[in-house]
């Protein structure tokens, strides 16, 4: 559907405690401002009793800035104790991608980004290796090597941590970054930072899961791609998706066919995240989608 130019397209998104009129105070706001709903979506965990929501709302040009629709929201915002936030729907995210020596998300999350597949702007890859200053150089983005050794980890993490600062990084995607990144730095960037793991959680933990899979005569392989935290590849999931596999696979073809699903995973969830899809829930994840 082609939207007209004098139309302002905005995203809310929001959780708080579960509780009658929600949905109708949040509507009922966006009536006021003129706005009609596009796209919502709501879901309410029984479990916690949070209640989250997102919603695409359509503005006449002139009748609101986001600044004027936050302050005139507020107020809502407080009296249902909400986590929220409103910003115009076309922005985009600053994205900061790591990376070690295999490139295959790396190329899919460029490739998607250059068609436009993806609401983010890439400032900077960040790797501890050479291997694919060639491949963000015919993107023309600026390649950033920090090496990581027992003895300069600390200052590694204090560089990078330096960027996301420098360049209003708004997520990190660790897409294979082969290094552990230590507490300070998870909490640092909770519930913005995605890493995609090459197994499909919880089973074959570890730097060669394939061959693990192999040796198990596994019928299917899939991949994870969750938030970064503390806890080594325990995060709150994003996405995962499998793909079937034969028993006459040898494990380079395994994981060959690996890295088709986690570029597919990682890309979705980098996706979702970037339309403001993804609510955390505790140890999991709500998508809206």
């Amino acid at each position: 559907m082609t939207r007209s130019p004098s139309q302002h397209n905005f995203v809310l998104a929001l959780h708080c405690p579960d509780r009658p009129g929600i949905v109708h105070a949040v509507t009922g706001f966006l009536l006021r401002a003129g706005g009609n709903i596009v796209q919502s979506q709501q879901y309410g965990d029984a479990e916690t009793g949070s209640f989250f929501m997102r919603v695409h709302v359509e503005l006449t040009e002139g009748s609101a800035t986001v600044q004027e629709l936050r302050a005139a929201f507020a107020p809502t915002g407080e009296q249902f104790a909400m986590t929220w936030d409103l910003w115009d729907h076309a922005a985009r995210y600053n994205t900061l991608i790591m990376v070690s020596r295999a490139g295959h998300c790396l190329n899919d999350l460029l490739f998607r980004w250059s068609t436009g597949a993806l609401q983010i702007d890439i400032p900077a890859i960040v790797s501890n290796h050479r291997d694919l200053e060639g491949l963000a150089d015919s993107y023309g983005i600026p390649f950033h090597h920090v090496a990581v050794t027992p003895k300069t980890k600390t200052e590694a993490e204090q560089r990078l941590m330096e960027l996301v600062t420098e360049l209003d990084v708004h997520l990190v995607v660790l897409a294979r970054y082969m290094q552990v990144l230590s507490d300070d730095i998870c909490r640092a960037l909770r519930g913005r930072a995605i890493n995609i793991h090459h197994s499909f959680l919880p089973s074959f933990k570890g730097a060669s899961p394939y061959h693990q899979a192999h040796q198990r005569g596994v019928k299917l392989i899939g991949a994870t791609a969750h938030y970064v935290t503390a806890d080594l590849d325990e995060g709150p999931i994003i996405e995962q998706d499998v793909t079937r596999v034969s028993h006459d696979f040898t494990p380079a073809q395994l994981v060959s066919a690996g890295r088709d699903v986690e570029s597919q995973v990682l890309s979705r969830a980098v996706r979702w995240h970037c339309e403001t899809r993804v609510m955390l829930n505790g140890s999991k994840t709500v998508v809206l989608r």
